[in-house]
């Protein structure tokens, strides 16, 4: 028999879930009560935010919670009050019985809500579904979020270029390039075009080959460095995330061809990105170039080389959410959805490569939501 479809019902802060920012459009740093009923929107904000939700948020309905908590306290006279009882309270009055709370929902709420008699069914799998599709607006709030990371990509490309090669050390006015300094440059750009840019990738040499190795420490020279950069629109909360590999100084032929093999495995994955597509099929292509290439795959007691991860992601109110496009999941790709392509390339000793943009998958050839040069060796 299937579970009845109850409302949804989420308790989060905006920072963390993408799905409370989605449904009410307004962005709480504490974690708040939000829920539908009959069809609207409801949020239930302490003063602190009631007025500006008021004001500027989506939702159809906002209720103040301190009056709430003191009903609450009438109907559970014995009991510490917090959200659960006043959510209890609320669904009395809305005549609800039970709610759909998404996968991340806190347990101990949970636990709570069914203690007082409320049926909880827990979503399986994305929470809004519709998330996936992209609008107009928000493929253009996406965009806007790739001119943030092309503005941290040109200030990386600046210094980079401003550096001085000595010996086995890069310096710029009279001081080693680090790693934490281009990154300083990278998140000063995206904070002054109205991103925050948390968790910047900017990893050089045997770094980079740890894909999510955010770096630390000396760059050198001749070696390949990853910039990879995924700020957050601050007026929208939509992702821009977009990943270059430089190179200052003189780079080897073998490198120049590890590079070129990922910008061609980016193109062939392009080429196949459309509306009906199989994500596994798009990997499948980037992995076959490898193979052409003579890039093996690998586990080692150190770790695994060559290509390990999947070719792309989706991509809107959080860096990493569906669609994905991997060897390990079979999902056919969507008019409107929104991907990144970004196949790389990881040894040890010779560096990693990575190159990443953002599309809107389409009928036919996928609407670039990012531009910046591939220009890589920098002398």
């Amino acid at each position: 028999m299937a579970r009845p479809a109850f409302p949804p019902l989420l308790y989060a802060d905006t920072a963390r879930s993408a799905d409370l920012l989605y449904f009410g459009r307004f962005d709480v740093p504490d974690p708040f009560i939000a829920f539908a009923a009959r069809g609207r929107k409801v949020a239930v904000l302490s003063a602190l935010e009631y007025g500006r939700a008021k004001k500027s948020s989506g939702f159809d309905r906002v209720l103040p919670l301190e009056p709430w908590l003191e009903k609450a306290r009438v109907a559970f006279p014995r009991t510490k009050v917090g959200a659960a009882e006043v959510i209890a309270v609320l669904a009395r009055r809305q005549r609800l019985r039970g709610f759909t709370v998404p996968e991340d929902f806190p347990a101990g709420l949970l636990d709570r809500l069914r203690a007082h008699g409320l049926k909880i069914n827990v979503a399986a799998g994305a929470f809004f579904p519709e998330r996936e599709l992209k609008t107009p607006a928000e493929a253009a709030a996406i965009r806007e979020g790739n001119r943030c990371s092309a503005l941290g990509l040109a200030a990386a490309e600046r210094l980079l270029r401003a550096s001085q090669v000595r010996g086995n050390r890069l310096f710029h006015q009279g001081a080693p390039l680090t790693s934490e300094r281009l990154k300083v440059a990278i998140e000063t750009a995206c904070l002054e075009a109205g991103a925050l840019s948390v968790g910047t990738i900017a990893a050089g040499g045997d770094q980079a080959c740890d894909p999510h190795e955010r770096g630390s420490g000396l760059l050198r020279p001749h070696e390949l460095i990853i910039v990879d950069i995924f700020p957050r629109v601050s007026a929208t909360g939509y992702h821009g995330d977009m990943t270059r590999t430089f190179l200052k100084g003189r780079a080897s032929d073998a490198q120049r061809r590890l590079v070129a093999a990922v910008r061609d495995a980016q193109l062939a994955a392009l080429s196949r990105v459309r509306a009906g597509a199989n994500g596994r099929d798009v990997h499948a292509a980037c992995v076959a170039l490898f193979a052409q290439r003579g890039y093996q795959t690998k586990r080692t007691a150190r770790g695994s080389v060559g290509f390990f991860h999947g070719t792309g992601h989706g991509l809107g109110l959080a860096v990493h959410e569906p669609p994905r496009m991997s060897s390990t999941v079979d999902y056919v790709l969507k008019q409107g959805s929104v991907v990144t392509v970004e196949p790389g390339l990881y040894y040890p000793g010779l560096g990693g490569c990575r190159i990443e943009d953002v599309v809107q998958v389409t009928a036919r050839q996928p609407r670039m939501l990012s531009s910046y040069p591939y220009v890589w060796e920098l002398r």
